[in-house]
């Protein structure tokens, strides 16, 4: 493809559907539910809330219940990829529920295509876009109602990857890992933390798959996608 017309909106700025959305959360939803499925989890359903997310732990005991934050009760694991890199997975269902992430693509559930992405999976969820030939993509900024700029970086990273496959990452790299996120998350402002979650939100290409949200009668699932 030659040309594609990206949007980059934050949350609140959704006023409908688009056709198709790119929703990014480098820090750390979307790097976590990689990782996730790295760690051999089958799928990831998006919690509307704590309470949604509680109730269907409760009703499937075998799946893992996750969140931003520290540690509760009834959840099993945090929103950190430093923490979830050496659970075992193996064919379980996740849980999500985060601040901004599933938050972000619940908005868009509507949407023909939903694909949920950082910048671990940059390079396949714009192939994934090639492959579409999509005309037009919004991207939807998670973070600080849309100004966080370690998602804004990530989405014109990939609207550029599209296009260009030779694309130099290292500026959106750059402005990603001087975010605020980034040093909230390395100062310890924020809970549920691991000293190396930072690094790990900013590994490019680290997985080779892109990740699709579709609804699956009334819960929006996540699943791992190879091009």
């Amino acid at each position: 493809m030659t040309g594609m017309y990206a949007r980059f909106l934050g949350i609140p700025d959704l006023v409908e559907a688009p056709s198709v959305a790119v929703v990014v959360d480098v820090m750390r939803a979307f790097t976590v539910a990689a990782w996730a499925f790295a760690r051999g989890a089958e799928k990831i359903v998006l919690a509307e809330s704590l309470d949604e997310a509680l109730a269907l732990k409760a009703r499937h005991p075998d799946w893992v219940a996750l969140k931003d934050g520290p540690a509760a009760p009834g959840f099993d694991a945090v929103n950190s990829p430093g923490l979830l890199r050496s659970a075992d997975l193996g064919g379980r269902t996740v849980v999500q529920k985060t601040t901004a992430g599933t938050v972000g693509a619940l908005a868009v559930k509507e949407a023909e295509l939903v694909l949920c992405a950082g910048f671990v999976v940059a390079e396949a969820t714009a192939g994934i876009l090639r492959t579409r030939g999509s005309d037009s993509v919004t991207f939807v900024i998670t973070g600080e109602d849309g100004q966080a700029d370690e998602d804004l970086a990530c989405a014109q990273y990939i609207a550029r990857r599209v296009t260009e496959a030779g694309a130099d990452a290292a500026e959106y790299l750059r402005r990603a890992g001087e975010s605020r996120a980034a040093a909230e998350l390395a100062q310890g402002v924020r809970q549920g933390v691991h000293p190396d979650d930072v690094a790990l939100c900013l590994e490019l290409d680290r997985f080779p798959f892109a990740m699709v949200a579709t609804l699956e009668g009334s819960l929006m699932v996540l699943r791992p996608t190879r091009t």
